[in-house]
């Protein structure tokens, strides 16, 4: 009987040792694996990982889009230490998705490693085809990740998002609104400490000014003829000239934030905004209304076109190299003729040119909120020269952003006002200062309003559309000079009078060289048609 008793109490000894000694492992020996595996698993399930903020595009009745947000995504993923045979199993997922078997081979031989991700974005063929296999440490969890359901609408306007690559464990906003409102969007990391669970904060959203429909036909107008000309590539901007708020923000090429990476950097960038360009003849209308708000010049005013002026030596011609007599500064806008603004800026004088230039807003950042924005260049008129001040009436010689010129010929369009673009719905509209007198505005628009009438291919049946082309030489930046191709480009607005939205089309290097009277005035004229009919803007026929 005591031996029996004995040997139940030893057994029980025993039983108790071993049970301390697996607590005291756990606890001590193993601790470090255990939070390691529940923290991979944390992070795999993206408990401590916020939502990004959704982006909104607004249209014409106040309808909100969706132009990007967050979405579940199947996440492939391995648990390495608890892969049996690493060399089948990474020949097993390689023949299924189509990945290197040798990266994947290195990845699961990791047996320090509780988590590695095979494949992000799987597709349902993929995630059956690897579900049937049943792999043990191969695991399928739903993921977040950005996307946009428009694919390449907007994308230089938008940007993309990159994975985390720094301690804090957020996605990054690359280019456009994505970076410069990732604070905003990205939210904040919750954090896992022990056995303690701090939640994280989503990101705010972001509701843009953009009209998707616009946009959308805005794009397929600008692929268009850059297609038909074999073009380096195309901007186009639709503003509401009364607001600042901008509807269309394209650029051309584009690419798919949803895979940005299968697209050239250059693509990412949004030149409306981050390259200068000459902008040409459309910067004529800037020069006639600082002419006439100062009273130096008005749209009768004449002089005698020669054909011919020679300016600190160099000669300069009207595009088509004739002379044209006798003409008035209207005649001037509807011909495109280079002598007539050099005799308004010469009549005016250059310092008063030069104040308006500025008082324009060329040179200076428009305050858009949007990253990367650079400021026009006008070094040309710091340095005397006659001949610079010259070219630079008829918009060579000095260099611009799209979104500065397009913010100036709006101060012509909504009676004198420069107005600081908005791209941010709930941003109110600021007025930067008076440039022009509301009669100034108004006799320019009229002047606008005849170069579409007498030159015909912008004009549209029952509308009055105030618009002005230009061709600028593109510089050679190597040798100096100018070379042989050109940026065709054209501005309006409509209706002429109180319009409801302005227009800038720029196309840049069109093969041929052609007028933009040629490239991009039908485009113009083929997206101010499809706007009119989308506000339902009643004919103005102010000139009937």
């Amino acid at each position: 009987m005591k031996l029996r008793v004995s040997l139940l109490i030893g057994s029980f000894g025993i039983l108790y040792l071993f049970l301390i000694f697996n607590l005291y492992n756990l606890q001590f020996n193993k601790n470090s694996y255990y939070e390691a595996k529940a923290e991979s698993q944390e992070l795999a399930t993206g408990i401590l990982e916020p939502l990004r903020g959704n982006i909104y595009f607004t249209d014409k009745n106040g309808n909100q889009v969706l132009a990007a947000l967050d979405k579940n995504f199947p996440l492939i993923y391995a648990v390495p230490k608890e892969i049996e045979d690493p060399q089948k199993t990474a020949d097993q997922l390689s023949n299924i998705l189509g990945i290197s078997g040798e990266n994947l081979l290195k990845g699961l031989q990791n047996k320090k490693s509780l988590y590695y991700p095979v494949l992000f974005k799987a597709t349902d063929e993929q995630v059956g085809n690897i579900s049937g296999l049943n792999i043990k440490g191969i695991y399928i969890k739903n993921q977040t990740a950005r996307y946009y359901p428009f694919g390449s609408l907007a994308s230089n306007l938008l940007g993309f998002v990159s994975p985390a690559q720094n301690n804090n464990g957020l996605d990054q906003g690359q280019y456009g609104i994505e970076a410069y409102f990732n604070k905003e969007l990205s939210g904040s990391m919750g954090d896992l400490n022990g056995d303690k669970i701090t939640s994280s904060a989503d990101g705010s959203d972001i509701h843009l000014t953009v009209d998707p429909n616009i946009q959308d036909q805005a794009e397929e107008t600008l692929k268009k003829i850059v297609d038909q000309w074999s073009a380096v590539g195309g901007d186009v901007i639709v503003e509401d000239p009364n607001t600042g708020k901008i509807l269309t923000m394209a650029s051309y090429p584009n690419f798919d934030p949803n895979n940005y990476s299968q697209s050239q950097m250059s693509n990412f960038i949004n030149p409306n905004v981050q390259l200068l360009y000459e902008p040409g003849s459309v910067f004529k209308i800037l020069t006639m209304a600082a002419g006439i708000d100062t009273n130096k010049i008005t749209p009768d005013t004449t002089y005698y076109d020669t054909g011919l002026d020679i300016i600190n030596g160099k000669k300069i011609h009207d595009w088509d190299n004739k002379a044209h007599g006798l003409q008035t500064m209207t005649d001037v806008i509807v011909h495109s003729l280079n002598l007539g603004t050099i005799f308004a800026e010469k009549t005016m004088g250059h310092e008063i040119f030069t104040d308006y230039v500025k008082k324009f807003g060329m040179g200076d950042l428009t305050g858009i909120q949007l990253p990367g924005e650079v400021s026009g260049n006008l070094q040309s008129l710091r340095n005397g020269r006659d001949v610079n001040y010259a070219t630079a009436s008829f918009g060579q010689g000095i260099a611009i952003t799209p979104i500065e010129m397009i913010t100036a010929a709006s101060a012509i369009a909504n009676g004198g006002l420069l107005m600081k673009p908005i791209i941010r719905e709930n941003e109110q509209p600021e007025v930067i200062r008076r440039v022009i007198s509301e009669d100034t505005a108004k006799k320019v628009t009229q002047m606008m309003v005849k170069d579409v009438v007498e030159n015909v291919l912008a004009a549209i049946p029952n509308y009055n559309i105030a618009g002005k082309s230009g061709t600028a030489y593109i510089p050679d930046l190597k040798h100096g000079g100018y070379t042989s191709q050109v940026i065709d480009s054209f501005i309006g607005f409509a209706p002429a009078i109180n319009p409801k939205f302005i227009v800038l089309i720029r196309l840049d290097a069109p093969k041929g060289a052609p007028l933009s009277g040629t490239a991009v005035v039908p485009g113009f004229r083929e997206l101010t048609d499809f706007i009119l009919n989308y506000y339902n803007v009643a004919p103005d026929n102010i000139n009937k």
